[in-house]
């Protein structure tokens, strides 16, 4: 199966970092995050990969078509500029990158790319979110459900502690980080069967809305529910947090 990885946006709430990068190009522990997301693919044995491109396009390009000769030994003898490779350290991925638009939504960006998937299931992720998410685990349950679509949803806590405090002001609990209402919220790490493409419209489509609504009305959704490590990279705060986790030597997200 491939995966399909949206790195097109403006990614505006990091625009600290986006001015000069797209933000899956932003880095954690050196690393652009997009090959943090990457790498928990090919942990599972997914190695092809079709990144919708957009915004800044040119640096997701120019690392990729760069990465080899970043990540090997070699010898460059300059009296007739011939390399030899000595010891390569680069990864067995096969990366496809297209232009989906500057102002393409979601959606539109996903319809792009339909020709490189054909007819078959394909994985979809974003490329701004990091977990350690079970990649088959995911596959298997969206071959039971017998769906469409496999959404990942994770259910975040709160950001703020919280008291239960009895009417006489006795604290009966207290929660540090509780889950938020016991709501659901989308995690990306899709699974998608092709007649996916068939909801999708146009580039002014976000794929979380009108798409998905049609899935929904066709009863063609169904839920993942993971519940370990999962986080996005929304703020500059996000981003020096997952740079904190990584340089702790914890990243759960790191499952390779």
């Amino acid at each position: 199966m491939k995966v399909v990885i949206l790195a097109g946006g403006f990614g505006t709430r990091l625009s600290e970092a986006t001015a000069v990068i797209p933000k899956p190009m932003v880095e954690v522990g050196g690393k652009p995050i997009l090959w943090h997301i990457m790498k928990i693919y090919s942990h599972y044995g997914f190695n092809e990969f079709i990144i919708c491109c957009g915004y800044k396009q040119y640096v997701i390009k120019e690392y990729f078509a760069n990465y080899f000769r970043h990540n090997c030994d070699m010898t460059v003898d300059l009296s007739d500029n011939s390399i030899e490779v000595l010891d390569n350290h680069s990864e067995n991925w096969k990366v496809t990158m297209i232009d989906t638009g500057i102002n393409t939504l979601t959606g539109g960006r996903i319809k792009r790319i339909q020709k490189y998937i054909g007819d078959e299931p394909f994985l979809l992720t974003y490329g701004d979110g990091v977990g350690d998410v079970d990649i088959l685990a995911t596959i298997e349950a969206h071959k039971v459900s017998g769906k469409m679509l496999t959404m990942t949803t994770y259910q975040p806590s709160g950001k703020l502690g919280v008291v239960d405090i009895a009417e006489d002001g006795t604290i009966n609990n207290f929660l540090e980080k509780p889950k938020i209402g016991g709501s659901w919220i989308n995690a990306g790490f899709f699974v998608c069967e092709p007649g996916v493409f068939d909801v999708l419209e146009g580039d002014s489509e976000m794929f979380e809305r009108e798409p998905m609504q049609r899935l929904l009305a066709r009863q063609e959704m169904h839920a993942y529910k993971h519940t370990g490590f999962w986080k996005p990279m929304d703020t500059l705060n996000d981003n020096k947090e997952l740079n904190a986790l990584w340089d702790s030597g914890k990243a759960p997200w790191k499952i390779w």
